[in-house]
């Protein structure tokens, strides 16, 4: 059975998204691309590591193709394959090839859960080479100075086997990125959801009240991604603890006394 091909997430994004910095982030990040250097972003689950990826490319006018890794992920996914069409062998590329032939935003997003054989392909593109090896072409293809690397992962979630090698991470420029704090994070789920702000506010002290829970076995608290999309059912209708249950506390837990502990703190607000 041949090859199926692999669908790419690249778009131009041409509205202005929507994003609140929380420090001197885009600068940096504009001075790393103007330097051609990679960069790493580090942080929590929905914390805006992607948005704020999308906003760098609106902002540099260029095209964001985007890797969400996992497991599976091999060095082909990455750098492409050789395809059977019409009985033929024909060359495709992988999403991280045709970042680099397009001068584009190739955004590898949660790149500890890719194996670490595959992610040592990204070695001399960020260095000071910047080239890509596609081994099976036996092409090197350099990439021109509008392509830039970027890179994700979740310190929460790093172990010995999850973690960046040495080798690779001191190869990137790295942004921490966190929750913002109460007022500014409020005023994102305010303009996200549509919430008026005293919801939103009471929405993020909830938030902060199960970040909270770490000792207590709760791996990561709701993210501002779940409290928008809470603020959204209620927008349509949903009353408040069904909104809060289904878009906080299912999402976070399957365990009971935690979801217990959950429910606590949502009637507690609300």
């Amino acid at each position: 059975m041949p090859d199926r091909e692999h669908r790419i997430d690249e778009h131009l994004i041409l509205e202005k998204p929507y994003y609140l910095p929380t420090g001197n982030e885009i600068e940096i990040a504009e001075a790393a691309y103007l330097n051609r250097l990679p960069l790493l972003l580090k942080g929590p689950t929905g914390c805006g590591k992607t948005r704020f990826m999308q906003y760098l490319a609106w902002k540099l006018r260029r095209p964001l193709i985007t890797v969400s890794c996992h497991d599976d992920l091999s060095t082909s996914d990455l750098v492409g394959r050789f395809l059977i069409r019409s009985g033929e062998a024909v060359w495709n590329d992988g999403p991280l090839t045709l970042a680099v032939r397009k001068g584009a935003i190739c955004y590898l997003d949660e790149v500890v859960e890719a194996r670490k054989d595959t992610t040592v392909v990204i070695h001399p593109l960020a260095d000071d080479r910047r080239e890509l090896p596609v081994e099976k072409k036996g092409e090197l293809v350099t990439a021109p100075d509008e392509f830039m690397l970027t890179v994700s992962y979740n310190p929460g979630y790093q172990s010995v086997l999850k973690d960046l090698k040495p080798s690779t991470r001191q190869r990137f420029v790295a942004l921490s990125f966190n929750y913002p704090d109460i007022e500014l994070e409020a005023r994102i789920v305010e303009t996200e959801s549509c919430v008026d702000k005293k919801m939103a506010l009471s929405l993020v002290k909830l938030a902060h009240m199960t970040r909270g829970l770490k000792d207590s076995g709760l791996p990561e608290g709701a993210s501002t991604r779940l409290l928008i999309q809470a603020g959204k059912l209620m927008c349509s209708g949903i009353n408040i603890q069904d909104a809060c249950r289904v878009a906080v506390t299912e999402a976070l837990t399957d365990d009971p006394e935690l979801q217990g502990a959950l429910e606590e703190m949502v009637t507690s607000l609300f």
